[in-house]
């Protein structure tokens, strides 16, 4: 073993040692140590969640009442419709990979910075967490969407003091997220002071000042919230959870609490890991995918690559989704393009077929559908006992069948076909695919996550794989599939409102102190908690709440309640400008950045949907300014804080070289002992996972079936169920054009997806503007100047993109048990638009202010 860089400062981050041939070997089921600590995740037992209800906020009158927009403007930006693409990514995606790439950062910069994106020397692509592969790697391992993230990263203009000295706070609210977005990177330290509507430029020891003195003027830590985005590395998410429990709070919402939470809270009693099983070898060989409430097409573009892979090597797949994505049907591999043999196919035909069987379920259906699906086995392995359900796993690995299988076959036909949407014939079809088979990968997103129940629809999805034992071996397993790039590994460092006794108590005896053991606010319950004045600080670690989350104006309302807020961010983002009292604004690096610190060029780590750790190192000469690393802004702003209280030196040694964070790490964190040697391996390493191993870390020690409860609701004839999705052109709340390619829709955000027929019933035609109200326990939010789109949806069902429809999602709707927002389930009515009365609030210029 090599020194590490702690006793040999010359060792850090050294080329040479990334050339160890120790990587995992295709097809082989990767060395992972072994099986890791329980992760139970449960209900808070401590305190009972805030079910007093927040008022309903004027949403379509805000803008009048505010100056600083907290919802993106209404004003048109240019409709265009075009069919629906029935084929992803081919010619076009490298066309558009390559005009973002150096539109944004030049040719040079631009296209080294994507030949350097996930190769094992280079950096972690900052969007989505799709594994990369363990062996060969492409000389252009990247999609479409992760060359947008790298270019918007790597942009060569700059947001500076000049740009917020020119434009007042409201008037950067007029702009449209993508110019936000497309404005230039953050430069300079900025802060708000009280009073003022513009950001004007400030020292960072100042800075880091005013942290501290805010801190420590709280009457309790928990009046302050830590907020993190999935875009933040391992190392400095590590020092961020450290800092806030330093300061006695488990105050930490985070992007996961509304997106995969409901996976964690279905897989870690059931399996006893709130992660996947699954490897991208296992993606490969299996026999049959099951594609739940994804869009891998334009949310995890390169996953189509593994499907394609498996689709070779004679998989099935089964897509369950309300509308048909280009991505699900039909695939040209751009990597094609680069072998003779392919290349002309690649160029003039029709791609890779992705699915052979879709099932288009109605929004929030797919617990039926699962029922449905398994309601069939029971009924073959009746005709064909021993054939269908694997009895001697069941045996040996779980409990609870019996009452699970009782549950399934008395579900009835009737209720199964009008809850999903999916006929009895249908269903009998994805069940004679599966019957036969062991070799079962099911994978889902945000479209079962973001369900009223979520959580007990991912527990059905564990219950299809118990009963055929397609857990624990190579070629099956579960795959909830991560949105943001290390989302995951945030969980892993320590991010999680409800941190366990062993995490507390293994930070406590690492870092001499008495971390707090009182469970904090998740995400819903922090925006509660600061609209209703309980809080006085906001730090915000990345990510943009105010686009991410529910119900946008409680939330804007709950942040200018606020003393202070803090945003760590690398360009402008909507959420930066609806601000406390006071309000900094502080510049970090990218992933794409070399960061150089006194030990040398360092490096961070992530872990990606499959539990893989690997290094993130930036290849790009950071802009002209005063940048610094988020290690380094934490490390400084802790400093001002305890001064004396913590170990100073400590601190500056882990700003000097991420190394001493990683040893820190590896004594905390079951699975990574040994850290820094391991991340210093081509491809990284794979951390513990007991499923995949058929090591079911539950309570008692057993993978267990759960008895679910298949609830159904009554809504009004003229009701409509809507859903939430992203468009082509942006990365959760990244908006890098106003174009849906893939689904036709060019020039337009403000859209609603609305069956054919559901607009005829209301009088509507093609672009026609509409407004739309949902309700939710006698409350109605209503956003307007929305435009009709026909599409092929289930009649019933709508679907807009956020952030522009995440005001009619209350806060108070959630899924049960993990408390994730229900954008996946939101009840509306659609009338045509209307002239809103109200006075316009006067917006002075910035000449005026």
């Amino acid at each position: 073993m090599e020194e590490s860089p702690i006793s040999n400062p010359g060792n850090a981050g050294n080329s040479h040692q990334q050339k160890a041939e120790n990587k995992p070997k295709s097809g082989e089921r990767p060395d992972q140590g072994t099986a890791p600590a329980p992760d139970h995740y449960r209900p808070d037992p401590q305190h009972q969640r805030d079910e007093s209800v927040i008022p309903a906020p004027d949403v379509a009158n805000a803008k009048y009442h505010h100056p600083i927009l907290a919802q993106p403007p209404e004003a048109p930006t240019g409709l265009k419709l075009e069919e629906r693409a029935k084929v992803a990514a081919g010619v076009t995606a490298v066309i558009k990979s390559m005009e973002f790439s150096w539109s944004e950062g030049g040719v040079n910069r631009g296209t080294r910075g994507l030949l350097k994106m996930n190769q094992k020397d280079g950096f972690d692509c900052s969007s989505c967490a799709w594994p990369d592969p363990d062996d060969h790697r492409s000389v252009a391992e990247f999609c479409e969407n992760g060359a947008k993230a790298t270019a918007s990263d790597a942009d060569d203009k700059a947001a500076g003091p000049e740009f917020f000295a020119k434009h007042s706070l409201a008037q950067l609210s007029q702009m449209t997220d993508r110019d936000q977005n497309n404005a230039g990177r953050l430069t300079h330290p900025l802060v708000k002071r009280p009073g003022d509507n513009h950001y004007s430029p400030i020292a960072w020891p100042d800075a880091f000042q005013l942290i501290a003195d805010n801190l420590n003027s709280l009457a309790s830590p928990d009046e302050a919230v830590f907020y993190t985005s999935g875009k933040v590395p391992n190392e400095p998410a590590f020092l961020f959870q450290l800092f806030a429990k330093l300061l006695g709070t488990n105050n930490l919402p985070d992007c996961s609490n509304m997106c995969h939470e409901s996976s964690g809270a279905a897989l870690s009693p059931t399996l006893g890991l709130g992660k996947g099983s699954v490897t991208l070898n296992d993606i490969h060989e299996a026999e049959v995918i099951l594609i739940i409430g994804q869009n891998p097409g334009t949310n995890h573009p390169r996953m189509l690559t593994a499907l394609q892979k498996a689709k070779r090597n004679g998989a099935k797949i089964i897509s369950v989704n309300p509308l048909p994505e280009a991505g699900l049907l039909a695939f040209k591999n751009p990597q094609d393009f680069m072998n003779p043999f392919r290349a002309l196919g690649a160029l003039l035909g029709d791609g890779t077929q992705i699915t052979d069987l879709f099932l288009q379920v109605r929004v929030d259906g797919d617990m039926a559908l699962l029922r449905g699906i398994m309601k069939h086995l029971f009924e073959a392995e009746d005709l064909n006992p021993g054939q269908v359900v694997d009895r001697p796993f069941i045996d040996k690995y779980t409990t609870g069948f019996a009452s699970f299988e009782q549950n399934i076959r008395n579900t009835s036909w009737e209720d199964i076909e009008e809850l999903s949407g999916i006929s009895r014939a249908q269903l009998l079809e994805a069940a004679n695919m599966l019957a036969t088979k062991q070799k079962i990968v099911t994978c889902w997103a945000m479209g079962v996550t973001q369900q009223r129940q979520g959580v007990q629809t991912i527990q059905e999805i564990v219950n299809l794989q118990l009963m055929k034992g397609a857990i624990g071996k190579p070629g099956a397993g579960t795959c909830p599939v991560r949105g943001h790039s290390n989302v995951q590994g945030d969980r892993t460092m320590g991010i999680w409102e409800q941190p366990t006794k062993e995490f507390q108590d293994s930070l406590a005896k690492e870092f001499s102190f008495q971390p707090p053991y009182e469970h904090g606010y998740d995400t819903v319950e922090a925006i509660k908690a600061m609209y209703k004045g309980k809080t006085k600080v906001f730090f915000s670690l990345g990510g943009n709440l105010l686009a991410a989350g529910p119900d946008t104006e409680i939330i804007a309302e709950g942040m200018r309640k606020q003393k202070l807020t803090v945003f760590v961010g690398t360009k402008l983002n909507r959420g930066h400008l609806t601000t406390g009292e006071t309000s900094l604004l502080l510049p970090c690096f990218t992933h794409a950045d070399v960061d150089m610190q006194k030990s040398g060029h360092q490096m961070t780590s992530c872990e990606n949907s499959m539990g893989v750790v690997s290094q993130n190192k930036g290849v790009l000469v950071p802009l002209e300014g005063q940048m610094m690393s988020e290690v380094a802004i934490l490390c400084g702003i802790a400093i001002a804080t305890f001064g004396s209280k913590i170990n100073i030196a400590d601190w500056v040694a882990m700003t000097e070289n991420y190394d001493v964070i990683r040893d820190h790490i590896s004594r905390v964190i079951p699975g990574f002992e040994n850290f820094n040697e391991k991340l210093r391996r081509p491809g990284g390493f794979y951390l513990p996972n007991g499923p995949r191993e058929r090591k079911f870390t539950t309570k008692n020690g057993m993978a267990n079936f759960t008895t679910t409860e298949l609830e159904k609701y009554t809504n009004e004839p003229d009701q409509l169920i809507l859903m939430t999705v992203r468009s082509h052109d942006q990365f959760n709340t990244t908006i890098y054009d106003y174009n849906d390619r893939y689904r036709g829709v060019l020039g337009e955000r403000r859209v609603l997806f609305m069956n054919e027929q559901d607009m005829a019933d209301r009088g509507l035609k093609a672009k026609d503007l509409i407004d739309i109200t949902s309700h939710f326990k006698g409350e109605k939010r209503t956003v307007e100047k929305f435009i009709a789109v026909p599409y092929d949806i289930p009649k019933g069902n709508v679907a807009a993109y956020f952030p522009e429809a995440n005001p009619l999602v209350p806060v108070g709707s959630v899924a049960k048990t993990s408390n994730t927002p229900t954008s996946k389930y939101v009840v509306v009515t659609v009338v045509p638009a209307h002239k809103t009365v109200g006075a316009p609030v006067e917006v002075r210029m910035a000449a005026e202010a």
